[in-house]
């Protein structure tokens, strides 16, 4: 199994910073690219762009939690949950997935629910 993950391009794996204005201040975001480019899928399913997502998110987590500790792990684990919803979609989706699974293949770790995006389609 490693070696599939040791293969993979560390074009993938190499961080990028961005610049995104969050309410008029300016931050940094430093995040791989893979994140970066499935949170530009996620933000192109919303009809909206990659920086009025992560504007989103911040403001609903500041609006659940009171605070933003750690806002790029927030934004890693929002794209790994996202992942994870369309592979639980996938299986749902294909009666071969869905019966081994019924059959007794591991699923994982149990999975939370992902946090609505307002006026979106609950990613």
């Amino acid at each position: 199994m490693c070696e599939f993950f040791v293969k993979a391009d560390p074009i993938l794996y190499e961080q990028r910073s961005r610049t995104v204005r969050i309410h008029g201040v300016v931050t940094t975001i430093r995040l791989e690219n893979m994140v970066w480019d499935v949170l530009a899928r996620m933000a192109s399913e919303e009809g909206c762009s990659t920086n009025a997502l992560i504007g989103q998110f911040h403001d609903e987590i500041l609006a659940h939690r009171g605070e933003v500790p750690n806002f790029a792990s927030f934004l890693r684990v929002t794209v790994m949950r996202f992942l994870t919803r369309r592979v639980m979609q996938l299986e749902a989706a294909t009666p071969a997935l869905a019966s081994a699974k019924a059959g007794g293949v591991a699923t994982g770790a149990s999975i939370h629910p992902l946090p609505r995006i307002a006026g979106g389609t609950g990613l």
